[in-house]
């Protein structure tokens, strides 16, 4: 347990440092360009790693495979387009509403109408509306709700992705989607320094860092610990978030909208302790 409790400490650790050094390539290519570059290069890995080729879905299979990838590339779209805007922290902890909703509709217990309430008052209070925010831009804030809407699609259509294909095909398949939805918008604001030496392996240990390492650092602790479990140590990522904001990218957050965050992290934790196996 303790070893799989690290293992995805690492993970949320990987990711939010790829998030991290993620915005500090968008002066050079924009969040468009950023997106599109690090789902190429984690392509390009799990391609690599899997060799698809080997198991060509059909039509129907494909289907599926592209919902599901088609909703991890928009979620990481919008997820960078709300970084452009807003604090790692803020935009992490905004995307974290998606997941969250998704459980709260498929829950029937009565408890779960508490962390709902804490989940909306953290929104409100973050919102740029409320004078308490001053400075937040509200673009970002809606970009990253739009991401955390992404991202309870991507878990609704990774349920319906096909059950004869290997999680790791499915991953690869769904990835390569996730670039080709994303590479219409990259491809209007790449430059031709984007293709240098000074940002190629650069846009790379993006990849890694917030895709293929975290990915596969997750399946390894899901495998060894309960869902439930799952569920509530992920609920310290924005936690994560706001300190490599603060370490690498200098963000500071106020006191408003740390305690917008807590609440939503509250709900998030308390929705995980009330989960239970159907």
């Amino acid at each position: 347990m303790l070893s799989s409790f690290l293992i995805l400490i690492v993970a949320m650790f990987s990711i939010q440092a790829g998030a991290s050094f993620a915005k500090t390539l968008f002066p050079m290519v924009g969040p468009y360009g950023a997106t599109s570059l690090r789902l190429f290069f984690a392509s390009l890995i799990l391609i690599l790693l899997w060799r698809p080729w080997k198991k060509i879905p059909n039509k129907n299979e494909f289907l599926h495979l592209g919902l599901y990838g088609g909703s991890l590339g928009l979620m990481n779209l919008c997820f960078y387009l709300a970084l452009e805007k807003i604090p790692l922290g803020l935009a992490v902890t905004l995307e974290f509403c998606g997941p969250l909703s998704l459980s709260l509709i498929l829950s029937k217990k009565p408890l779960d109408l508490i962390w709902a309430i804490l989940a909306a008052l953290g929104v409100y209070l973050i919102y740029p509306e409320n004078s308490l925010t001053e400075g937040i831009d509200s673009r970002g804030v809606l970009f990253a709700l739009a991401a955390g809407l992404f991202w309870a699609l991507y878990i609704y259509f990774g349920q319906k992705t096909p059950k004869n294909i290997s999680h790791s095909l499915v991953t690869c398949w769904g990835m390569i989607f996730a670039f080709l939805i994303s590479l219409p918008f990259g491809l209007g604001h790449f430059k031709e320094e984007v293709f240098t030496l000074n940002i190629i392996p650069f846009a790379l240990g993006v990849a890694i860092l917030s895709s293929a390492l975290p990915y596969s650092l997750e399946m390894i602790a899901l495998r060894k610990i309960p869902a439930r479990t799952f569920g509530i140590l992920m609920s310290l990522e924005p936690a994560f978030a706001i300190l490599l904001g603060w370490i690498i990218l200098q963000e500071k957050m106020t006191g408003i909208q740390l305690m917008a965050m807590g609440l939503i992290m509250l709900a998030s934790l308390g929705s995980s302790l009330n989960f239970k196996k159907n």
